[in-house]
């Protein structure tokens, strides 16, 4: 069986052009706060919470720490979500949860529990592209790219030096 046709949605310069658009718009809504967590979905969210970072700290006098979310995409009730470094750090932080798609929603919504747990100042979702097939309560406070799609499409984010967002 031959492997399902890609089309280009976004290429590198246009994922780069998203990528600092949105720490602009993080920068614009933060920019009273010392210390920004970034917190990433445990793959192509924390790569680009690593990527939002790192443009943060060129635009930006805050000091972004990026936090990996890790938790079980396609059984997140039978594992913990974890975070790499101590909940209690994070205590009256502004937070910014990352995932590179929202589909339904529900990765994000249960990425959002260790948060949930502790008193933090603010919580944030930015995702680099929006399916809207939400299922779950969530919808992102910054988005890269909205994209429609059928439920039966699937979206590929590849992020590093040949970027780019493919459907399938």
């Amino acid at each position: 069986m031959s492997e399902p046709q890609r089309t280009l949605v976004l290429d590198a310069v246009n994922v780069n052009q998203k990528i600092k658009r949105i720490a602009y718009q993080i920068f614009e809504n933060n920019f009273k706060e010392k210390v920004l967590v970034l917190a990433g979905i445990d793959g192509q969210g924390y790569t680009f919470a690593k990527l939002l970072a790192r443009e943060l700290e060129t635009i930006a006098p805050i000091e972004p720490k990026v936090v990996k979310v890790t938790l079980d995409k396609f059984a997140p009730l039978q594992g913990a979500v974890e975070l790499d470094c101590e909940a209690k750090d994070l205590k009256k932080k502004c937070i910014v949860l990352i995932d590179d798609v929202l589909n339904t929603g529900r990765t994000l919504a249960f990425g959002m529990k260790p948060f949930l747990e502790i008193e933090v100042k603010k919580l944030e979702v930015a995702v680099l592209v929006n399916r809207s097939h939400t299922q779950f309560p969530v919808t992102p406070t910054y988005t890269g790219y909205a994209l429609t799609t059928t439920l039966t499409d699937h979206v590929e984010v590849v992020l590093g030096k040949q970027a780019a967002v493919y459907l399938k």
